[in-house]
């Protein structure tokens, strides 16, 4: 019985980061969709643009850390935070502030995952024999595909796109390089939503957050996920065609 305190503690030790994370996600799901919204940043907005005029850099770290903390308890809100950014910072440097806080934020969502038990999983994977091994093959010899994929589909949430990489022994560099430069297209369209936000309010409308669902933006967006996708296709066909 002690044996399997002593092991099963650190196991429990490991788990509580992504506890914590999951725990703060459901709080905030009920805690805080009605304060993470448009009408919030409407009836706020020149708060926070005489805060951001009189002191930049405060504002520039506060909305970094804020969205870091949405994305890492996948609190609702990203959507609102990309479109936030913009307003305040214009599309430059918004769209670089937008991508490094979702960047950070998916990071320490990866780490707590990859410590909780997805190393684990992956050394199990590249132990195994049989199908399962051949799985854990097929996606190490195409994570950087898979990487992108994920992060350009947007059908894709975002927390799945932090978990399975490192339930599947993705190494943390990768995850990073793919992620910042995976999320830019998605990051670069909500930011220049809010870039215009001023006119939006002066009309007393509410921004079409679909937009990236739009035919002029979607379709860009699935010519990358082709371009993606399209190293894995091609060695499938490689490998068909081998005698």
């Amino acid at each position: 019985m002690r044996e399997m305190s002593e092991t099963g503690k650190p196991a429990i030790l490991r788990m509580l980061p992504l506890g914590a994370i999951l725990a703060v996600a459901v709080i905030g799901a009920f805690t805080l969709r009605d304060h993470l919204t448009f009408e919030t940043l409407r009836e706020n907005r020149q708060t926070l643009l005489a805060f951001r005029d009189e002191h930049y850099v405060a504002a520039v770290l506060g909305f970094i850390t804020v969205y870091t903390l949405i994305v890492t308890f996948s609190v609702p809100g990203a959507a609102i935070a990309s479109i936030t950014g913009g307003f305040l910072f214009s599309i430059f440097p918004g769209t670089l502030f937008n991508v490094l806080a979702a960047t950070v934020g998916a990071t320490l969502i990866f780490l707590a995952a990859r410590w909780g038990g997805g190393e684990r999983l992956a050394a199990h994977m590249e132990n195994a024999d049989g199908a399962v091994r051949r799985i854990k093959a097929g996606i190490d010899a195409n994570q950087w595909s898979m990487l992108f994929l994920i992060r350009l589909v947007p059908a894709v949430p975002f927390f799945v796109a932090n978990l399975v990489p490192a339930l599947v022994g993705v190494p943390l560099h990768r995850f990073v390089i793919s992620t910042f430069f995976g999320i830019m297209p998605g990051a670069i369209v909500y930011t220049s939503v809010g870039s215009g936000l001023g006119e939006v309010f002066a009309r007393g409308e509410t921004p079409d957050l679909g937009v990236i669902f739009e035919p002029r933006i979607l379709l860009p967006i699935l010519g990358l996920c082709v371009l993606a996708a399209l190293p894995m296709v091609l060695k499938l066909f490689s490998k068909s065609g081998r005698p």
